[in-house]
């Protein structure tokens, strides 16, 4: 491609924290703020957003860990966040009492920190101790802590491990599995753990003992505990790309033995049962089962099994948890959800039976089991017009309403429908449709969500934010199912990798297309929004069909597809799209980059570009480049960057309120 620095004239807007990039991200963001946050109705916008993201009614959801049950709560008054937990007698009260365990607000403040919250790992069976990841203002690298459940306090020469993209989970009190940066060789290209080290109480993380290495052109390596009583092993692995695995048994002699399933299937041990996703055909099983074996037979090379979900040309897989003695199976039909309970016999075989009460059109979904002690479910039942209902029942025994989350928006007159457009190879696509009757009110501002990538499904949910802020102003919203996604299993995502990604940008103009046709919108008045991956959706958008549009906003946006590979953790994504530094991939996505195809002699419709400095999985460099080319050319276009918030964009609910006001004031301003 000869110098880069010919070729792309705007690389200094890759040095993310570059004082002349962070001086032209501070012109570009004034010039923003100017048009959109200066409208007479940002701020009452921004306010009632605000009011979602801060309800202190809305429902807490929990994680049990033994007879507590735990959660990360933020409000307006708790902006970082509590971690807390209450016991299920308490949780059932309309206020229950919380045992707040580590104040991440208070934290902040006593270190000078912006710490966002990543989760915690609480050692099983005992739940005595956790190791806490923090991330810096929302990036995906965090720092490990470990904390004294009993004495709410960190632990002092405890585990503690700085910033990086660490692994890291319990063996036993005093030892770990730990994959992080421990000097050179320790990460991979991608800029995740290489190495998977035993890591004991009181000794140096770099001289921890080391029991599996992956290749440096590997994504990652893992090690993991499984600590269910009777069951006790380890596992390690390497992820040899973003789809692509290996998983080993380690015997405690240090020695590996190889579960040898097809390196792009999904496989775990359960108790004595191992767990297979197929994404590939493999022993006679089409594509999108999900297979049992006896693990230790599996082992001794006998692969008797039995197949507890078997796909259709319309029902997928979406999902599956545990409970002590069941299987519970989400499957989606038409991207509707389907819920079941599998039974494992003791003779071998399973018996199956439907989970009653599940609504059309819904999205449903297992919040937490316990699989070590009980048949014990939390279900959440929600969708498009119908606010979050969580459900606590025992398989086999009585079900019962825990929480029902109020409603957030006025649904007057508004109802859901799916339909399916034809794209261009004669594909059916499905999509929704959530807005006012068009037969009676005509074409009206319509925004098309989609994402399309990386086998990621986009199911029916109460989104409380787009509900007041578009919903609520006679906007029509519309979620495309594209291929590239998971909505009918690994053949659905499988179609669109790499050069038949086309097929998901098509799938997409597509369902633009049958909204006109149906009378829904017009292309003046139609929307389109995507972010990450769908970023990239929308820099197709922009570049092959902008007549189809009448404003594109495109988040934390991944838009140069020559260099996305260079960049934070770009790396990994090559399986997804191709590796630009191969001959045979780079024409075709030299095709796909949305960077590359803008021209001065085409009609774009305005773009919003919003991308953050502290996003390090998605280097902000792609926002930024393509805005810049933009400005060039003289095509419409504003860009924000927030300092903070990692790839979700907000760190906190006002980052996320300010940003979602944004958005949409610039598509009411645009949609007519």
């Amino acid at each position: 491609m000869g110098e880069e620095t010919d070729v792309d004239p705007y690389l200094w807007l890759e040095d993310v924290s570059g004082e002349a990039a962070l001086a032209w991200v501070a012109e570009r963001n004034a010039e923003t703020a100017e048009a959109l946050a200066a409208d007479p109705g940002f701020d009452p916008l921004k306010k009632r957003l605000r009011e979602v993201l801060d309800a202190s009614d809305r429902i807490p959801y929990t994680v049990r860990r033994g007879p507590h049950l735990y959660n990360f709560w933020r409000d307006a008054e708790h902006v970082r966040g509590l971690w807390r937990r209450t016991t299920l007698e308490q949780y059932r009260k309309d206020a229950p009492e919380w045992d707040v365990l580590l104040d991440l607000d208070a934290l902040a403040d006593a270190e000078g920190e912006k710490w966002v919250w990543d989760g915690a790992r609480v050692r099983r069976p005992d739940h005595d101790l956790a190791l806490i990841r923090l991330s810096r203002d929302g990036g995906d690298a965090v720092v490990v802590r470990e904390f004294d459940l009993a004495t709410r306090t960190f632990v002092a020469d405890g585990f503690r491990v700085p910033e990086g993209k660490t692994r890291i989970g319990w063996i036993d009190a005093d030892t770990v599995f730990v994959g992080t940066d421990t000097g050179a060789g320790s990460l991979t290209d991608s800029g995740y753990p290489r190495q998977v080290r035993r890591w004991r109480r009181g000794t140096p993380v770099a001289e921890a003992e080391l029991v599996f290495e992956a290749g440096q052109d590997d994504v990652s390596a893992w090690g993991q505990h499984d600590s269910t009583p009777g069951f006790e092993r380890d596992f390690v692995g390497r992820s040899l790309d973003f789809f692509r695995s290996e998983t080993h048994l380690l015997r405690p002699d240090g020695t590996l033995v190889r579960i040898d399933v097809p390196d792009d299937a999904l496989v775990y041990a359960h108790r004595r049962h191992l767990i297979v996703t197929l994404k590939s055909d493999w022993l006679g099983q089409p594509t999108g089962s999900l297979l049992a074996f006896d693990f230790d037979a599996f082992l001794a090379g006998d692969r008797t099994h039995e197949a507890l979900f078997t796909p259709d040309g319309r029902t997928a897989l979406a999902g599956h948890a545990w409970t002590r003695g069941h299987l519970i199976l989400e499957t989606l039909r038409d991207v509707s959800t389907r819920i079941e309970v599998l039974t494992p016999a003791p003779d071998g075989g399973w018996t199956r039976e439907p989970l009653v009460g599940v609504p059309e059109l819904s999205a449903v979904s297992v919040v937490d089991t316990d699989p070590d002690v009980s048949d014990e479910y939390f279900l959440d039942v929600s969708g498009f017009l119908q606010s979050s209902s969580l459900y606590r029942g025992r398989i086999g025994g009585d079900s019962e309403t825990l929480k029902q989350a109020p409603d957030r928006f006025d649904t007057a007159g508004l109802s859901v429908a799916q339909h399916f457009a034809t794209s261009r190879d004669g594909t059916r696509v499905p999509y929704f449709v959530i807005g006012p009757d068009h037969a009676a009110t005509g074409p009206g501002p319509t925004l098309l969500y989609g994402y399309g990538g990386f086998e990621v499904s986009l199911t029916p949910y109460y989104g409380g934010v787009t509900g007041r802020a578009w919903l609520e102003q006679g906007g029509t919203y519309v979620i495309a199912n594209i291929r590239g996604g998971g909505e009918y299993g690994p053949d659905w995502h499988q179609a669109a990798l790499r050069a038949e990604r086309p097929r998901a940008f098509e799938d997409f103009a597509a369902v633009a297309e049958d909204l006109v046709a149906r009378g829904i919108t017009t292309p003046g008045a139609l929307g389109a929004a995507g972010g990450s991956n769908g970023g990239l959706l929308m820099g197709a958008m922009l570049t092959r069909y902008p007549e189809l549009f009448g404003a594109i906003v495109a988040q934390v946006p991944l838009l140069d597809m020559t260099r996305f590979h260079k960049l934070l953790a770009g790396a990994s994504w090559i399986a997804e799209y191709g590796d630009p530094d191969d001959e045979a991939d780079l024409p075709h996505l030299l095709e796909l980059s949305p960077y590359h195809g803008l021209v001065a002699d085409r009609p774009y419709p305005p773009v919003l570009l919003m991308t953050s400095t502290r996003d390090d999985r998605v280097h902000p460099g792609h926002a930024r480049k393509t805005a810049a080319r933009l400005r060039e050319l003289g095509h419409p276009v504003l860009f924000h960057e927030n300092t903070g918030g990692g790839h979700a964009g907000a760190g906190d609910n006002e980052q996320a309120a300010h940003n979602s006001a944004l958005m949409y004031t610039f598509l009411r301003r645009h949609l007519t």
